[in-house]
């Protein structure tokens, strides 16, 4: 989903390891539904590689609603990757990609260089209108800032069971599970679903930085107690060799994100649908849009009018 909501922020990030902390996500609206944004908050960041997090719905349309509709807009130097728990929602992009993405499954675009793309909800007749995802996004490093553009779609993803609570790992390599997931850095997410209260250790990292937030219910971690939209912060302990646990206890009907991975060691900033190494080359990217080069290339056709965004607030 497109970051035009928060057009008046600017996010330079480094690798420093943060300590634990609560952070509350921020509402806005993208598209015409209600988005909660954990990442990037001035208390946080980035988690290890991952640099935005859009908490989106859950909502139910209208019947006569047309959904989410978000015209062409541009990225680089990212991957989105959007988790979908309800609804269904077409990806289109200007390398001609056209997926349809349905609960349990993983959209990942690899922008590099540059593209473009749009997102319109899908709605099959009789069926309630509806979408709840969570989107993310990728910073990719910088010697591969401007890889080619890809587009990669995950149906099958590795599951596993604890207790009662059942994981499907998203990316990276969890309980021993790997998933098929592209990424360039180190990097983890894992889905846990809690059918009753229930208490689970989490095999974490110790070189690892660690997010969870729970997408429906809450949860209880070190003590606390985490509501809806509430991103729990946990610090990597760099210095220490393997992994550690940490009891997580979770309401029940709760719906918990695990994401995480090495503390990012390069600058990285982030304006509007831009991530970049620099102001000059996020500035450059802008220029390339508003001028239409053929760095983004175009999609036929666009479900909606195409995107500017803001100025870059530096000259």
């Amino acid at each position: 989903m497109s970051n035009q909501h928060d057009p008046g922020k600017s996010y330079i990030a480094s690798g420093v390891t943060n300590c634990n902390k609560r952070i509350q996500a921020r509402i806005s609206e993208v598209g015409g539904i209600p988005v909660a944004r954990a990442l990037p908050t001035k208390e946080q960041r980035m988690i290890g590689p991952w640099c935005f997090l859009d908490h989106a719905g859950p909502v139910r349309f209208a019947a006569d609603s047309e959904g989410m509709q978000v015209g062409p807009h541009p990225h680089t130097c990212l991957q989105t990757f959007t988790w979908m728990l309800a609804g269904t929602v077409l990806h289109r992009d200007s390398l001609g990609s056209e997926q349809l993405i349905k609960p349990g499954q993983v959209n990942l675009m690899t922008a590099g260089h540059g593209i473009c793309h749009t997102e319109s909800s899908q709605f099959t007749e009789g069926a309630e209108k509806a979408l709840h995802a969570a989107q993310l996004w990728i910073a990719l490093p910088e010697d591969k800032a401007d890889i080619a553009p890809r587009f990669d779609h995950y149906t099958q993803l590795p599951k596993f069971t604890e207790k009662s609570v059942s994981g499907t790992v998203l990316i990276g390599t969890y309980a021993e599970h790997e998933a098929p997931t592209l990424h360039f850095s180190p990097i983890v997410g894992v889905d846990f679903e809690f059918p009753q209260p229930e208490s689970i250790e989490l095999n974490l990292e110790n070189a690892f930085e660690y997010g969870v937030l729970a997408l429906e219910g809450g949860f209880e971690l070190g003590g606390e107690h985490y509501a809806q939209d509430e991103l729990a912060v946990l610090c990597s302990r760099e210095h220490k060799d393997g992994t550690h646990n940490v009891t997580l206890k979770a309401e029940q009907g709760s719906r918990i994100l695990l994401i995480g991975g090495k503390p990012f060691q390069q600058n990285v900033t982030i304006w509007w649908n831009y991530v970049g190494h620099s102001k000059a080359y996020i500035s450059a990217a802008q220029r390339d849009w508003y001028t239409q080069r053929e760095r983004f290339g175009a999609i036929a056709n666009p479900n909606a009018a195409r995107i500017l965004g803001p100025e870059v607030p530096w000259r």
